[in-house]
């Protein structure tokens, strides 16, 4: 029984603000939310071109180097679950501010930062602020814009969630071909401070807020979950060079140990509204599958965002700048089609979207499996465009449909669960691309490879095993449906 079902009564009961258009006060919030949502969530993949650079000047194989955006990603993991709360619990000016304080401190810790050290601790509180950001926009965006125009408004999310982490490696490049790669951070402070200029003047509590529970055991078991799982999965290619820090199943298997019991932690707790994330949005079947989709989705892009500069620039040579401009018409693309997209599904739903959106990302995920030592640069750029192309039709439809499938009180849960998720999946992805590049480099190595050749074929090791699971996923589309409208009062 799904949770619409289950529950009706629940559905038109607002425990927030009341749905409203964008207009008035609305507007310039949700425009300054989506703009801070840009440039922080930019700063996701924008290390990605700067990696092997560090790799000389920090003295760090590959393996150290992707903790810079795996740690990021790591980090939003494990405060996005806390978001539920805190939107439920807190005004939107306060946790806009809390945000993006967070977010200007680390940019400035990592500007300022003599070593990796306190460049993972700047990329570290940078990704705090990062984390409370998407779920706030969601939150925000879900209680003010009506159900008939989610889809436009989401296409809009959706250039932030996907084509923000697109471009940063293109922002990088241009930067790096010019400047140290400490101008990464200090190109971006002055944004940040003005964002916090302009929220002094614009944002405004348009959400109601509510008592909620801080539920500290949950907080641990979801820190250890998260953080067991990635820092597992990060180890197995540190061990492939023979640095891996301690066992690589310990991690994992405290990683996994603790997600089942903060999972049952949260089914507890849930029967008295209590829960750090109530898991009740997994009720809904819509909710379910698009989120199985979304895990998919973000671990291909920001598999192949980490992988392709390190094959760039390892196996074809280029520099940062010929690498950012390449990666640029795909983030591109995927910005312009967004908003179609979003109008698209408004009017036709997910079902047309989704599954040739999916067959078109397998099929570029595929074509990267024939990069090799001499690839020509025009079929590298196509592919690529291919792929964001694919996902960018995915995207918008995926996120909408879970989304508004949910209950109004439920809305700063599923933002937080999707959030959550998606950035567990991009830390995945990293991490498990990254990994199957340094087991596949190794063996070709081990068997009389040069460096060149060794690093091509661990790049094709991966993005083989990237094209399967995409492939397997486009089977699931075919189930994906546009989710049932909920009652919402004085509508």
């Amino acid at each position: 029984m799904t949770l619409e079902q289950q529950h009706p009564e629940t559905s038109a009961i607002p425990t927030s603000a009341p749905p409203r258009t964008t207009s008035g006060r609305t507007g310039p919030v949700i425009a300054l939310l989506v703009a801070s949502a840009f440039v922080v969530i930019l700063n996701e993949t924008i290390m990605s071109v700067a990696l092997p650079r560090l790799m000389v000047d920090l003295e760090i194989t590959a393996a150290t180097a992707q903790w810079l955006t795996t740690g990021f990603l790591l980090t939003m993991a494990v405060v996005i679950p806390l978001t539920g709360y805190v939107l439920a619990r807190f005004p939107i000016r306060g946790v806009f501010f809390t945000a993006m304080s967070l977010f200007a401190a680390g940019t400035l810790i990592a500007a300022l930062a003599p070593g990796f050290g306190m460049l993972l601790a700047g990329r570290v509180v940078q990704a705090s602020g990062t984390a409370i950001m998407m779920p706030l926009l969601m939150t925000t965006v879900l209680n003010v814009v009506e159900p008939a125009r989610r889809g436009r408004m989401m296409g809009v999310i959706s250039i932030v969630i996907a084509v923000a982490p697109a471009i940063g490696p293109t922002v990088s490049g241009l930067i790096l071909s010019v400047l140290d790669w400490r101008w990464m951070f200090w190109l971006v402070l002055p944004i940040a401070l003005l964002a916090l200029g302009l929220g002094a003047i614009w944002v405004q509590n348009v959400t109601e807020t509510r008592e909620a529970r801080f539920d500290v055991g949950s907080v641990v078991l979801s820190a250890l979950g998260f953080g067991g799982l990635i820092f597992g999965l990060s180890s197995i290619g540190e061990s492939a060079t023979g640095h891996a820090p301690v066992p690589v199943w310990i991690p994992l298997v405290i990683g996994a140990l603790s997600l089942a019991a903060f999972v049952t932690r949260q089914l507890k707790l849930q029967r008295t509204d209590a829960a750090l994330l109530d898991l009740r949005t997994f009720q809904s079947r819509s909710f379910s599958l698009a989120v199985v989709l979304v895990v998919v989705v973000m671990s291909a892009l920001f598999g192949s965002l980490i992988l392709l500069p390190i094959y760039l620039q390892q196996v074809l040579g280029l520099d940062t700048l010929t690498v950012g401009l390449m990666l640029l018409p795909g983030g591109v693309l995927m910005g312009l089609i967004a908003p179609v997209v979003g109008a698209l599904f408004d009017r036709f739903g997910p079902t047309p979207l989704v599954i040739p959106g999916m067959i078109v990302a397998a099929s570029a995920l595929w074509g990267m499996t024939t990069f090799g030592v001499g690839t020509p640069i025009a079929w590298i750029i196509a592919v690529h465009m291919g792929l964001n192309l694919g996902l960018g039709c995915v995207f918008t439809p995926l996120l909408t449909s879970a989304l508004g499938s949910l209950p109004t009180r439920l809305y700063s849960h599923g933002s937080a669960t999707v959030s959550t998720l998606q950035q567990v999946a991009g830390a995945a992805g990293t991490a498990l691309f990254v990994t199957l590049m340094s087991v596949g480099a190794a063996a070709a190595a081990a068997g009389g490879a040069d460096a060149v050749a060794a690093t091509a074929s661990g790049v094709h090791t991966a993005f083989v095993t990237g094209a399967c699971i995409a492939s397997a996923a486009v089977v699931l589309t075919f189930f994906v449906r546009r989710p049932a409208p909920v009652a919402t009062p004085g509508r």
